[in-house]
Order: structure tokens, then C-alpha cells, then sequence
């Protein structure tokens, strides 16, 4: 019978630990928020439009 697999940490691909899942430790968790928050993450293509969400409410 097989043990099941550990996950694995996204960044480091270390085991993950439960106390910071899906993540091997907190240093790992903080890198990945300050991708998120530093715009790290983005999905390629053109620039959006900074007029498209905007309505005219008067």
C-alpha cells in the first residue's frame, strides 16, 4: 500500500506544512503575497482599457 503524497510548497517545492498550507513555511507564504501584492501575477496580453468600467452617473 502507498503512503499518500505530501503536497508540495507552490514556490519552493518543499512539503507543505498545515500550519502555513499550501505553503513549506511562512517566508514562503509572505514571498507569495508580496507577488500578489506587487503585481507579480499577471496574465499576458494588452492593457485594459482604464475607460471600460467607468460610467456616467450625472
Amino acid at each position: 500500500m502507498r503512503k499518500p503524497k505530501t503536497p508540495k510548497c507552490p514556490l519552493c517545492g518543499k512539503p507543505s506544512v498545515a500550519a502555513t498550507d499550501p505553503f513549506c513555511s511562512q517566508g514562503c507564504r509572505d514571498r507569495d503575497l508580496l507577488q500578489w501584492l506587487d503585481e507579480g501575477y499577471r496574465i499576458p496580453g494588452p492593457p485594459a482599457d482604464p475607460d471600460a468600467g467607468e460610467r456616467d452617473y450625472d
